[in-house]
């Protein structure tokens, strides 16, 4: 059978507008096998998520309170009081009645210096005495008997004033004994060295066996009172000056505000880490400003019931600079990023999430101030941030009031 070329060429036409049509088919199964994958895919990221790959986060609610702004310094600690115990007499150490390192009682008996030789003094003081008493009672004797004499014109005037004069010199020296007795007493005393304060004693400075006085070697020891006691720290004068514009709540003496002295509120860190459960109140400020710092020494009182700060060691002081009232606080740890980037993850109420860049401010405690960003009232997640993402649906484990 011939075919004709004409023929061939119209059964070409056919078959390429068959295989054209079955293309143009197949694509479009495949495009819109494509449209709805992503369909699923999009659904799936927003709604369709399986229960099982569902993250459960726990969330914050956005807040307002008043928030106290602190900021730290480097303070040193001293004892309150630190009295050096010295010998006031020169003698041979006797004794010492102390356990170093103890705790002592004003007016306790501490060291015994050789008492003999201002025993010896008392001694002679007190024969002196007894001496002038017994001179002043003579011349009150021949004053007695001059008098009559000088009423009968049988002695004369020069011999009444020389009996007078003579009791009077007398009581002069009856005095003169007296005060050199006490004196004598007193430097006796002096042998019996005793704590000018309570609080805990040092080691011995000398052995007992030793010389001492003002001659020799008259540090003995050293008394501390730690049951309260002083913070250090230096303060910019713009610092204290923000904070007296900002008006931080001081409170007197007498319980009422005021605002011309500086913030109250002191809290200090212990060698291990942990803030120290008391408060300090500052009660002192150098009034002159460090011209090669800038800065000037604050003090605050710190109590010590405990014993716990140690006169000498250094810590971290923060002192409340500022209060900021009706700020919008959340947790710090729900922003994230670093230096200006931060953001946070807001959880609508169905659990949708949407992050969401923040401009924060100075920390809080646990909490930090943001600035703009956030509603009052919105939540953000606090937990699981590796597995929240912009748009993806989360479960809320708790319900924050």
């Amino acid at each position: 059978m011939i075919i004709d070329s004409k023929d061939n060429r119209d059964i070409d036409r056919r078959s390429f507008s068959c295989l054209k049509s079955f293309m143009i088919k197949k694509w479009l199964v495949v495009g819109l096998n494509v449209l709805i994958g992503v369909a699923l895919f999009v659904n799936c990221n927003r709604s369709g998520q399986s229960s099982d790959s569902i993250p459960e986060v726990e969330v914050a609610e956005v807040d307002t309170t008043s928030v106290s702004i602190f900021k730290e310094y480097e303070g040193s600690i001293r004892a309150s009081q630190s009295v050096e115990v010295t010998a006031r007499v020169e003698g041979i150490l006797e004794k010492m009645l102390f356990k170093e390192g103890s705790y002592v009682t004003k007016g306790q008996t501490l060291f015994v210096i050789d008492p003999k030789l201002y025993q010896a003094r008392v001694d002679r003081s007190q024969a002196q005495l007894d001496r002038a008493k017994a001179l002043l009672d003579k011349a009150k004797r021949d004053l007695s008997r001059i008098r009559p004499l000088y009423a009968q014109k049988a002695a004369s005037q020069l011999d009444l004033d020389n009996a007078e004069a003579a009791v009077e010199c007398a009581e002069a020296d009856v005095e003169i004994c007296k005060v050199d007795l006490l004196e004598s007493k007193i430097t006796l005393g002096y042998t019996r060295v005793v704590a000018p304060i309570s609080g805990y004693i040092s080691e011995r400075m000398v052995d007992v066996g030793a010389l001492v006085g003002p001659g020799s070697r008259s540090l003995l020891a050293t008394i501390v009172r730690s049951d309260t006691v002083l913070i250090d720290f230096p303060m910019t004068s713009l610092e204290y000056l923000k904070s007296k514009d900002r008006k931080v709540n001081i409170m007197c003496e007498d319980g009422t505000e005021c605002f011309d002295r500086l913030p109250s509120n002191v809290k200090i860190t212990l060698a291990d880490g942990s803030e120290y459960p008391y408060s300090g109140l500052v009660d002192f400020a150098d009034p002159v400003v460090d011209t090669k710092t800038g800065t000037f020494t604050v003090r605050a009182e710190m109590p010590n019931p405990e014993g716990c700060l140690l006169p000498g060691e250094n810590t971290k002081v923060k002192v409340l600079l500022d209060v900021v009232k009706g700020s919008m606080t959340v947790p710090a740890v729900a922003v994230r990023g670093k230096g200006d980037e931060k953001y946070v993850f807001v959880v609508s109420a169905d659990g949708v999430v949407e992050k969401r860049p923040v401009s924060v401010g100075e920390l809080s405690g646990k909490n930090i101030i943001v600035k703009k960003g956030l509603m009052i009232g919105e939540r953000v997640a606090t937990d699981k941030f590796d597995l929240l993402a912009n748009g993806i649906v989360v479960r809320i484990a708790n319900n924050p009031e």
